[in-house]
C-alpha cells in the first residue's frame, strides 16, 4: 500500500472517495438504497475520505452522506464544499462572505455533523475578492465548524494569494493523465507550500476507466454531454489514445482506472486522488490501485501518450470554463 498522505491536520489513505456520481453531473443518479450500501461499504473496506458538496444534487448528496454514514463519523474525515449551490433549480456561483457563512450551516445540518474537517471554496466568484471569501473560511475555522480549509479549480496566483490570508491544506483541481493543466504551476506551488492537491476526476470523467465509448452511451442530463472531450471528431481522437492506454494497464496488470490512479500517486506524495463510483466493485478496484508501484518506464509511456496537446477538445464548454481560475494549455 502507498504511503498515508498528509492533508493539513489530517493523515488519510492515499485513495479518497468523491461522492459527486452518488447524486449529480452524470445521469439519473442510482437509488439511495444502493448509495447507502456503497458508502458504508467504503468505510468498511479502509476508505477514510469522503468528499462532497452544497452544490452536489442541490443538496442532496450531503443529506445522503448524513443519513448513511452519519453515524460512523469518526471513521472518516468529512469535506464538503460552498461558493457555488443549488438556487431555484440553477446552479449560482456566490462568494460573498454571508453566503458562505449561510451555506455552512445549512451543509452541517444535512450531514447530521457539527463540524466539517475540510471545507472548500468551491470556484472563486471572481466578483468578490478571494482575500473576503477566504476570510470568511478563515472565520469558520475560528468558529470551530471547521477544521481546515481548501479551494478549487483555482490558479498558483490565487493559491499563494489565498494562503495569505489563512493556511490552505488542499487545493482540489481536476487532475489525471488527460488534464494535466496543475503540471502549469499549481502541482509545484502546492508542494512548496505544503499543500495537497486533491485530484478530482482522476480517470477522466470515467473515460480512462473504458466508461465512455460513444456520445450515445451518455444519458440526458449526463455533464460530459457539454464537455468538448467527449462530442464527435474529438471523441473518436481521443478513444484511438485510451486504446493505447488500456494497453499498458493490461501490460502493466492493473484495470485501465487504476493505471490513471497509480500514476496520480507518483506526482507527488501530496496529491490525493477522489475517484468516484456508483459501483462497489469499481470501488474496491480504485481502493486497490494504493498498492501498485509503477515503473519508471511505464510512467514514461503514460507522459507520452497522454502529453499535452495529445487530447481533443476542452475540458469545460465556453461558459463553465469562465467560471474557473486555473491555468490551461
Amino acid at each position: 500500500m502507498t504511503a498515508k498522505r498528509r492533508i493539513g491536520p489530517f493523515t488519510l489513505g492515499p485513495i479518497g472517495l468523491g461522492c459527486m456520481s452518488l447524486s449529480h453531473a452524470y445521469g439519473r443518479p442510482p437509488d439511495p438504497a444502493h448509495s447507502i450500501r456503497l458508502l458504508n461499504h467504503a468505510l468498511d473496506i479502509g476508505y477514510d475520505f469522503l468528499d462532497s458538496a452544497a452544490l452536489y444534487g442541490f443538496g442532496a448528496n450531503e443529506s445522503l452522506l448524513g443519513g448513511a454514514v452519519g453515524h460512523r463519523r469518526s471513521e472518516y474525515v468529512l469535506a464538503s464544499k460552498c461558493g457555488m449551490t443549488g438556487v431555484d433549480g440553477r446552479r449560482v456561483l456566490d462568494g460573498r462572505p454571508e453566503t458562505l457563512l449561510r451555506t455552512l450551516d445549512e451543509s452541517l445540518a444535512r450531514l447530521r455533523t457539527e463540524v466539517i474537517d475540510l471545507y472548500y471554496l468551491h470556484r472563486w466568484d471572481k466578483r468578490v475578492p478571494i482575500e473576503e471569501s477566504v476570510g470568511a473560511l478563515g472565520r469558520m475555522v475560528e468558529s470551530g465548524k471547521v477544521r481546515a480549509i481548501g479551494l478549487s479549480e483555482v490558479s498558483a496566483a490565487t493559491l499563494r494569494k489565498a494562503h495569505q490570508v489563512h493556511p490552505i491544506a488542499a487545493v482540489q483541481n481536476e487532475y489525471s493523465p488527460w488534464s494535466r493543466n496543475v503540471e502549469l504551476g499549481l502541482l509545484e506551488t502546492a508542494k512548496e507550500l505544503g499543500i495537497a492537491l486533491v485530484a478530482f476526476s482522476p480517470t477522466a470523467r470515467g473515460f480512462l476507466a473504458g466508461r465512455v465509448r460513444s456520445e450515445d452511451e451518455l444519458e440526458e442530463g449526463d455533464l460530459r454531454r457539454t464537455m468538448p472531450r467527449f462530442q464527435g471528431d474529438n471523441l473518436a481522437r481521443n478513444l484511438t489514445l485510451y486504446d493505447r492506454f488500456s494497453q499498458l494497464a493490461e501490460d502493466a496488470g492493473c484495470t485501465p482506472a487504476q493505471l490513471s490512479l497509480a500514476w496520480l500517486l507518483t506526482r507527488g506524495d501530496h496529491v490525493v486522488p477522489i475517484p468516484g463510483t456508483t459501483s462497489i466493485r469499481h470501488l474496491e478496484e480504485n481502493l486497490a490501485a494504493g498498492t501498485f508501484a509503477l515503473s519508471a518506464d511505464v510512467v514514461d509511456e503514460i507522459d507520452a501518450l497522454l502529453e499535452p496537446g495529445a487530447v481533443a477538445g476542452a475540458r469545460y464548454p465556453e461558459a463553465a470554463q469562465a467560471d474557473i481560475d486555473t491555468e490551461e494549455f
